[in-house]
């Protein structure tokens, strides 16, 4: 009895940790881009990753301050604007005369899950290689896509945090 007494007590124990260390939307975030998050209000948040783990996903965060901004333009890893061809062909897609590709982070409509945004600074992650060790531009040439990406609206004081993966 006593042994099942102390196995119930360890189970109860290992959920409560488990659970009280469940990191939400501002904790994740705020690690996989290298910036505190914390002041922020998610104001929407898009997922269809599925049990698989494929699929895409933008939380959406606004902040009253500029806070943000002032870390992020110290962080060396963000980019300002204007997007790079690599991150505008991922997030709005590009067409030409007899073309069209992406946008890659998109709904289940095809619509892009980050409006257009005019001023800002933007982080690409490549979860697929080595940091360091592929260029932006291998991204658009594989079978399949593992990125994280920030991208921060200076005019709105919004950040977009996404994810794909396929």
């Amino acid at each position: 009895m006593r042994k099942i007494t102390v196995l119930v007590m360890v189970t109860i124990l290992c959920f409560l940790l488990t659970a009280c260390a469940s990191k939400n939307s501002q904790d994740i975030a705020s690690e996989e881009l290298g910036i505190n998050v914390s002041e922020g209000e998610e104001i929407s948040n898009y997922d269809t990753h599925s049990g698989n783990g494929d699929g895409a996903s933008c939380v959406t965060f606004q902040f009253s301050n500029d806070n943000l901004l002032e870390e992020i333009k110290s962080n060396p890893e963000w980019k300002s604007f204007p997007l790079d061809e690599t991150v505008k062909t991922l997030v709005y897609g590009v067409s030409t005369e007899t073309s069209a590709i992406g946008p890659y982070l998109n709904d289940n409509e095809g619509k892009s899950l980050v409006p257009e945004i005019q001023n800002g600074y933007y982080l690409l992650i490549d979860r697929q290689v080595e940091k360091d060790k592929a260029l932006e531009e291998d991204i658009l040439h594989r079978y399949s896509f593992n990125f994280t990406l920030g991208i921060y609206d200076t005019d709105t004081n919004t950040l977009y945090f996404c994810k794909l993966d396929t």
